[in-house]
């Protein structure tokens, strides 16, 4: 891999096996997955320089190529060094990874033809925000939107729209997250899973195509049982989840956040629950003890 060097001030970014500042970073015009969104992605949270539950996101990104017939382009050990190469680029720290891998770069754009491309590997940092002091003290508002999402919402595609539009409609009525619902049932959030507690009943949807399987919800899960606490894996109505004592949002780079309101209804007391104050905390450190490279 070569390098580039960035000044202090510019994040170092990945382009096909280049290591470039920000500002010379660029891809082709007739990239497919910026003309039709023809690629998948991975967000890889980074706890001082070590990166969580890499295997696992590294498995996810693995099955979505598989499932959309892009070969994957390196070996779970090229992406560890890809990762880590790049996370020391940006001087470590908490950060999360960005990577995306599109089918390449055709001679001319037409929705499908048989000819051999090369795929185009792009990764970058971002921020690690974990959970905020203002979620700790105040909780997050959430909307409900009916799911338009196409029906393969278990492959994490690129093809965010939909997503993008819900999250819009959630800041303008002053919320966070935009939770999804079809038929009925809660499907996940614009970009969180979602958990709904009842007494000392935790539940999240079960997985199937309708929503992407968090790595941070499977590692809940994990931290939940190791603790004591189980969380069951069963449909949510709706009216179970507005009428819960607490619900959370897992992602990887939120962590665990308390939603604290849907469409303005309050959820328990509207101040983040005893029990999310009780299992936060040791996640998040758990989450912490178990980082590194492959």
């Amino acid at each position: 891999m070569t390098a580039v060097a960035a000044s202090a001030a510019e994040p170092t970014v990945h382009v096909n096996g280049h290591l470039v500042p920000r500002s010379e970073a660029t891809v082709s015009v007739f990239d497919r997955g910026f003309l039709f969104a023809d690629a998948v992605y991975e967000v890889i949270p980074v706890y001082q320089g070590a990166a969580f539950r890499l295997r696992e996101h590294l498995a996810r990104l693995d099955r979505s190529l598989a499932e959309i017939a892009i070969d994957n382009p390196y070996s779970d050990r090229q992406w560890s060094t890809l990762i880590r190469d790049l996370t020391d680029a940006n001087n470590g720290g908490d950060l999360s990874v960005y990577l995306q891998v599109t089918r390449g770069a055709p001679a001319w754009r037409e929705h499908w033809r048989d000819e051999p491309t090369v795929a185009t590997v792009v990764a970058f940092p971002g921020p690690l925000y974990a959970t905020s002091p203002g979620a700790a003290d105040d909780g997050v508002h959430a909307v409900l939107r009916d799911d338009p999402r196409w029906h393969r919402c278990d492959i994490k595609a690129t093809g965010l729209l939909p997503n993008v539009l819900a999250r819009r409609d959630a800041a303008a009525a002053g919320a966070f997250e935009a939770i999804f619902h079809r038929d009925n049932q809660v499907t996940e959030g614009a970009a969180t899973n979602v958990f709904a507690l009842h007494g000392e009943e935790l539940t999240t949807p079960p997985l199937d195509a309708r929503l992407l399987p968090g790595v941070t919800r499977a590692a809940l899960i994990e931290y939940l049982d190791s603790i004591g606490r189980r969380c069951i894996e069963q449909p949510v109505p709706l009216e179970q989840l507005v009428c819960a004592d607490e619900v959370w949002l897992s992602s990887s780079t939120r962590e665990l956040l308390p939603v604290t309101s849907i469409d303005g209804q309050r959820i328990g007391s509207a101040r983040p629950g005893p029990v999310w104050c009780d299992v936060q905390d040791g996640f998040s450190r758990w989450i912490r003890e178990h980082t590194g490279w492959l």
